[in-house]
Formats: structure tokens, sequence, C-alpha cells
């Protein structure tokens, strides 16, 4: 009975009463006062604990019941979970779209180019099913012994005895994977943990920096402050240097008013502050209402200006481009960036201004990004995991220690002196804030990096939209490697900024880790199961990217739980950053894809027609758009775009790849192996039946 006194006394504490609850009880218990281990000795050692027996008894019977209820009511939970899946399945077979039904986003993309990266992995995947066959008939006729070695040795001592036909067939093919397979994937396998093995010392190097500046608590600290714009009005030493305020959008009504509201508020003198609405919009709508809005805050005092190009060219670097030949931009000193989803607090100039002063090398100050939907839904979680590493380790101790980074496109302060030494904005890269960047650090330039200033965003919460930002961040730099390196190799700059832009900026970190990360986890491990001659140690599939997640969830430490998420869903992207590295690397037609990311206006303030009626409200004597033409306008264009789920080809096909590879493995009793390839395949099945993110009926 030992056991179970002590089973007892680590579900309750000794005479502590305490209060059950159920969801749907059909009796009532108000107070339950816990056994304890003296009522338990009394009523088995002695006959005058009869009450007591029976009063335990009852209370053993009611906890049981409540146990019973619980059980229950997780059982029905898991039901309906599994019901609602296999419905929401059914619905994405049922629809027929799949991720080559996204309109024209890629139609002047080779298809011959296009599938053949789904072709080998059909390949691999139809071979994997084939083996999976063969090696479940092999186990039944007793051939795996355990290790590979064992089976050779077994080969070996009976060479000459006589093989039935599937014998002879088995025992060639053990032969030919020792001899011919195994060699050149272990080859490939021990490449990638070479690969791997220097991406996690760099990974952990910036965790110490990161630690390091932590400790020492460095930060960048501007020579003069801006003091309180009044105290300081007409006082000669007050820094408020002129600055131009951009803001490129296209076709984002979910998202422009809160933008353009958020700049005109910022507190900087008005007759120092220009803000330039650089509207990219093809959609009347659209533009009719970034134009009222615009014209309403002119009313209001705001020195802003709306800008729309008739010719759409070069995508966001175009319109930037395009903006700064305006002859009175010649007047300002400074320019700042945001997108149309980024609100900036009143104070963000009077934070990151005064750090130009007296600085004269210093060309851009970047801040933080802050997410108001990073609670939304798990892929919203896991990006914020990912992002918040990005800014609290990578862009803070690469600007502490080396004072260059890649400039995140928005939220930062450009001295316009350094854009235009450094060629100003150029149209032939996706990533045009990393194409400046680059060619500024080249001309001597320097960049701070502030992570106590953060600037309000949106994460994109459907996979649809995620997937293709990832492409477009993942293809671009490939694309601005192969452009800029000759420009590398030529810049007078130190050897060791040459060698970190080649080694560290752009191959290790932006070629690299895509490449073994789908390589090794997607293709040799699954591999390694039906040629099992080559290993992967353990460490290779479990402690190291165990230790590398663990690092790399540390400065969001709210998202702790989703440590296992997080890692199996970075190996599920690594199929979309692949490809796209691929893509930019080889310049193939999908590199030159841009598509604006999907924004719904979480911290927007109601629908267009609430947004219109406010407008209408707050104008005084200044004409409104038709309310009625825009209301049904803005239907049929909804209709015209309306969203689905989809079902993703090559995630799918990998899922099937990694789950035949984890019924092989189970036949060996690779533990690890097992559970790896099994979540492992189970997150890319999710991913590809675009079960995580968004869900759109």
């Amino acid at each position: 009975m030992a056991p179970s006194f002590d089973w007892w006394s680590k579900q309750s504490h000794q005479g502590t009463p305490v209060v059950v609850k159920m969801q749907h009880p059909n009796w009532s218990m108000v107070e339950l006062e816990s056994p304890s281990e003296d009522d338990f000795l009394l009523a088995g050692a002695t006959r005058s604990g009869d009450k007591g027996r029976g009063k335990n008894a009852k209370q053993l019977t009611w906890v049981l019941l409540l146990k019973a209820h619980r059980a229950a009511g997780c059982l029905t939970s898991i039901a309906s979970a599994m019901f609602g899946l296999a419905s929401a399945i059914r619905r994405r077979v049922a629809s027929g779209r799949t991720d080559s039904d996204s309109g024209n986003d890629n139609e002047n993309e080779n298809p011959t180019v296009k599938n053949r990266f789904y072709s080998c992995i059909k390949v691999f995947l139809w071979l994997s099913m084939v083996l999976l066959g063969f090696e479940i008939a092999a186990y039944f006729k007793g051939w795996h012994l355990g290790a590979p070695d064992l089976q050779l040795q077994y080969l070996l001592s009976t060479t000459f005895t006589f093989f039935g036909f599937f014998d002879s067939l088995y025992s060639r093919w053990v032969l030919i994977r020792v001899d011919y397979l195994a060699p050149p994937l272990q080859f490939i396998a021990n490449v990638c943990i070479v690969l791997f093995f220097i991406q996690s010392i760099d990974r952990l190097i910036l965790c110490l920096g990161c630690f390091w500046i932590r400790l020492k608590k460095i930060k960048p600290v501007p020579k003069r402050s801006v003091g309180d714009l009044e105290s300081n009005a007409g006082n000669a030493e007050g820094y408020y240097p002129m600055v131009l305020v951009q803001i490129p959008m296209c076709n984002e009504k979910e998202v422009y008013q809160q933008s353009i509201s958020a700049v005109c508020n910022l507190d900087w003198p008005k007759s120092n502050l220009l803000i330039q609405v650089l509207d990219d919009s093809d959609d009347p709508t659209t533009q009719l209402l970034i134009k009222e809005e615009v014209h309403k805050w002119q009313q209001e005092g705001a020195h802003v200006v709306y800008r729309h190009r008739v010719v759409r060219e070069g995508y966001k670097a175009g319109n930037l481009k395009s903006a700064m030949n305006c002859s009175y931009v010649k007047d300002y000193e400074f320019v700042a960036i945001f997108d149309a989803d980024f609100q900036p607090t009143p104070d963000f100039l009077k934070r990151t201004i005064p750090h130009f002063k007296d600085n004269e090398e210093l060309a851009l100050v970047q801040a933080r990004w802050a997410f108001v939907n990073k609670d939304e839904n798990l892929l919203t979680r896991l990006q914020n995991v990912n992002l918040s590493f990005h800014f609290e380790v990578e862009q803070q101790v690469n600007g502490i220690f080396l004072n260059f980074f890649g400039f995140n496109g928005t939220a930062g302060v450009w001295r316009i002196k350094a854009l235009e030494e450094s060629g100003g904005w150029m149209e032939r890269t996706t990533v045009e804030d990393m194409d400046i960047a680059v060619r500024a650090h080249l001309n001597g330039w320097k960049f701070i990096f502030l992570n106590d200033v953060e600037c309000q965003c949106e994460l994109p919460e459907s996979y649809e939209a995620y997937r293709k930002q990832q492409h477009r961040w993942h293809s671009g730099p490939m694309q601005l490697f192969r452009l800029c390196f000759p420009d590398i190799i030529r810049a007078k700059v130190s050897v060791w900024k040459k060698v970190n832009l080649i080694f560290l900026f752009f191959l290790l970190r932006k070629l690299v880790l895509p490449f073994y990360s789908f390589t090794l986890f997607c293709v040799i491990l699954p591999m390694t199961m039906f040629v099992p001659e080559a290993e992967l140690p353990a460490w290779v599939v479990c402690y190291i990217p165990a230790t590398m997640s663990f690092l790399n969830i540390l400065p969001a430490p709210r998202s702790f739980p989703f440590i296992v998420p997080y890692l199996l869903f970075e190996n599920t992207m690594s199929v979309t950053k692949f490809n796209a590295m691929i893509s930019g690397l080889f310049q193939l037609g999908s590199a030159y894809e841009w598509v604006v990311t999907k924004k719904l206006g979480r911290s927007s303030e109601g629908d267009l027609l609430s947004l219109a009626e406010k407008e209408s409200k707050q104008q005084r004597g200044v004409s409104v758009p038709n309310l009625d033409a825009i209301e049904d306008e803005s239907k049929q264009h909804a209709k015209k775009k309306k969203m689905h789920n989809r079902i993703y080809k090559k995630e799918l096909a990998l899922a099937f790849l990694l789950l035949t590879a984890s019924a092989r493995s189970l036949l060996s009793a690779q533990g690890i192996h097992f559970y790896f390839l099994l979540f492992q395949g189970v997150s890319f099945l999710l991913v590809g039946l675009d079960l995580i993110g968004e869900q759109v009926d």
C-alpha cells in the first residue's frame, strides 16, 4: 500500500479543502476534504475507523468520478477536434484549389522550370514508397537483424547458400547500397553536417554577443538629445532638421488610414516636416479613399502631399526613386520610411534623429518592429519568435559590433546624402532595402539599430501571404549577391568587411541556412532510412536543433511553449526558402515575383463604410466621395479577389515522403529518427493542407 500512499500524497495536500468544478455536472459538490495518510492507516489498522473508512471510500468514489468526467471531456474535445480537422481536409480536397491556381502571379514564369523541383520530389516520394514495401517484405523474411553491419555480415556468411528469388534480389540491393549509394549519400550528409555545425557556431556567437550587450547594458546614445518642442521653441540650439517622411503603399485600403494618422501625429515642428503619401494603387476606390484621407489631414494643418504614379515600374524601389526625384527634396536632410501598416509613436523622430547630430558618418537609424497581432494564431506566434530573434540578436549585435546590418525597408531614418552618394534606390532586385544598405556600407557609411525604439506593424496571418513574403525575402538576397559580388571585391574597404559581407552576411545566413535545412532534414534524413549504411547521428537530428531552437526562442520567452512547433515549422518552411534561394541564385522566373503582403488592418477602425462616415463628420466643408458607389465597388473588388485556403503540393509530397521514411525507421527501431520524421511529416501535412494560420471559408 506504500506506493498508493505516495501517489495520493502527490495528488493533494493533507487536510486542505479543495473546490471541485465541472463543466456540465449533473450533481453538485460544494466542498470536499481530501483524505490523509492517517485516515488510510486508521481504516486499515483498526475496526474503530469504520466511520472514517466509509467517509474516505465515499470521497475516493467522488474523486474517481471527477477524473472519469474530466477524461470523458478530454476525449470529447479530441474527437471534436479530429472531426473538425477531417471536415477541413475534406473541404480542401473538394475545393480543388492548389498553389498552382494562384492567379497570374507567375504568368511570366516558364512552366517547365516551375514544375521541375516538384517533379524531383515526386520521384523521391514514389521511390520511397516502393522501397518501403520492399523493406517490409524483407523484414518479414528475417533480413532486418538490427544495425546495417549485421545485415552485411549475414549476407556474407550466407553467400554460398541457395537463395530464393526475393532473397537474391534483396541481397543484390544491399550490395548496391553498400557499394554505390551509401558513400555519396554519406559524403553529402557530412558536408551538410559541417555547414550545420558552422551555422550553429555563428548563431551561438550572436547569442553570446547579445548576452554581453545585456550584461554591460550597451546601447547607442545620442550626443545631443532633442528636448521638448515647447521649451525649445525659438531656441537656436534645438536640433530640428528638415525631415521628409515617405509612406509607400499599394492597394492597402485596410491600413492606409492608421498609417497616415500615425505619421501626421509625429511630434516635430510642422515647418520642418513634409509627409509624402506614395500611392501605387491601381484600384480607383482605394486611390479615392487615400486622397480624401490626405485632404482631411491637410485641412487639419498637416504638411502632407499625395503622389500617384501612372506607370508602376520597379515596385516599391521605383516608387521611392520617383519620390526622391521631386525638386523640393533637396531642402530636406533626412528621410523616414514607413510601410502602409506601420504606426510610429509620436516621439519616433525625437528618439531617432538626435543620433545623427555631430555624427557625419552615420547613414541609417533603424528601429525595431513590434506586432499588434502576434497572438492572433499559431502562425503569427511562430513568426514573432523568428523576428524577435532577428531584431534582438542579429540586428542589435551587428549594429553594436559592426555598425552594419541589412536595412529592414521600413521604420528607419536615412541621411539623404548617404542615399545619393550610394546610388539611390535601384529596381534591380526585390530587396531594394538590402541593396541600398550594402552599397552604403561599401561607401563607408555606418548604421545604428535602436532596440528600445519600437514601431507597431502587422504580421501576415495566412500561410499564403507569409509564403509569398518569405519567397521574396530569400530570393532577393541571392539576386543581390550575384549583382554586387564584383562591387564587394573591388570596394576600397577592409578585408574583414569583405569577408563579413561575402561569407557571413550572404553565404552563411542567406544561402547555407536554407540549403542545409532543406537538404539535411527533408531529403538526406529520409533517404538514410532506406540506405541505412549512411547514418546521421542523434546529435544532428535532435540535440543541436533543439539547442538552436532554445536559443532562438530566448528573445521571446513567452513563446517558450511553442519551441517544438517552432523547430518543426522552420524545417517545413525550408522548402519555400530553398526554392526561393535557388530561384534568386540562378535567376529563374519566380525570382522577380513581387506580391504585396496581405494585411487585415487589425488596429484600424472599422470597415470602409464606417471609415467614410467618420471622414464626413471630421471634414469641414469638404466634398466627400459617393459612399454608395464606394461600397458597391469595394464589394465587387473584394468578390473578385476572394481568398481561399489552398492545398500546397510540394509540402504534401514532402509530408508523405517523411511519413513513409518514419514507417521505415520504425522497422529498424531508430527511436529519435522515427519521432523526428513522424512529427516533421505531420508538420508538413498540416502546412500542405493550409491548416495553419488564417482559415478562410
